[in-house]
């Protein structure tokens, strides 16, 4: 959906917040595979690239990944630092319109889960692992 770089965000120093998004898209009715691509996709993607903008410019936000599969499963991880930041982007108007829009057009289904991370490390050739949101040269 972006210009992110492949690969994981990295770990940041807990306590903070995820909103993991699991969806599953409509069959597409204009050519589009459902990836993601180019491909005639009634604005999905170019209403998921301006919500990845408008989510960089929440106070709180700390970044997201996502993976979609060429069948339409799709994943989108939020991080967040605070419950109120991940309140201002569930609130703000414009991705309000964009969540109906998904309801009624892009999404079979989707789940939502918010949960807080009390732990976080990760793993980086070259580097070795910490917990609590640091990764060390190895």
């Amino acid at each position: 959906m972006s210009d992110q770089p492949v690969g994981p965000v990295p770990p940041f120093e807990p306590p903070y917040y995820v909103v993991v998004f699991t969806s599953v898209r409509t069959e597409p009715d204009d050519g589009d595979d459902g990836d993601g691509g180019d491909g005639g996709d009634d604005g999905y993607d170019e209403t998921g690239a301006r919500m990845d903008e408008l989510v960089a410019s929440v106070p709180g936000f700390l970044g997201t990944e996502s993976a979609r599969t060429p069948g339409g499963l799709g994943i989108t991880v939020g991080y967040f630092r605070d419950e109120e930041a991940i309140k201002r982007w569930r609130e703000d108007a414009e991705h309000r319109t964009a969540q109906k829009r998904g309801r009624g057009e892009w999404y079979e289904k989707y789940v939502v889960h918010v949960a807080k991370v009390e732990r976080s490390y990760g793993f980086e050739r070259g580097y070795g692992f910490e917990r609590s949101g640091s990764l060390e040269r190895a």
